[in-house]
C-alpha cells in the first residue's frame, strides 16, 4: 500500500511530534475506519505515546486514491472516549 503525505500533513506531523512509523502502522492495519466529510476517511487507532508515556488516539484524515492513501492531516488526542466508536473504550495497552 502506497502512503502519500500532503505538505500540510508533514507540517502537522513535525509540529505535533508524531512519528511517521506510527501513522503507517495504523493506516496499514486500521483498528477503526470511519466516514469523514467530503468523501474523506478517518482512520484511527490507539497507541502508546512514548513522549507522554500514555495511551493516545491517533486520528488520520485521508483520501483513498485507487489503492494509495493520501494523508491530509493527522493529530493525536488523549480524549479517546470522545472519538472511539462502537463498544466502550478500554485500554488495550
Amino acid at each position: 500500500m502506497n502512503i502519500i503525505f500532503s505538505e500540510h500533513a508533514i507540517f502537522e506531523i513535525n509540529r505535533r511530534k508524531i512519528k511517521k512509523e506510527d501513522i503507517e502502522n495504523i493506516v496499514q492495519n486500521p483498528p477503526q475506519k470511519l466516514d469523514g466529510k467530503n468523501n474523506r476517511i478517518i482512520i484511527q487507532g490507539k497507541y502508546l505515546d512514548k513522549d507522554q508515556n500514555k495511551e493516545m488516539l491517533l486520528r488520520i484524515i485521508c483520501e483513498d486514491l485507487e489503492g494509495s492513501f493520501y494523508i491530509i492531516t493527522t493529530y493525536k488526542t488523549s480524549k479517546i472516549d470522545r472519538y472511539w466508536k462502537g463498544e466502550n473504550y478500554e485500554s488495550s495497552l
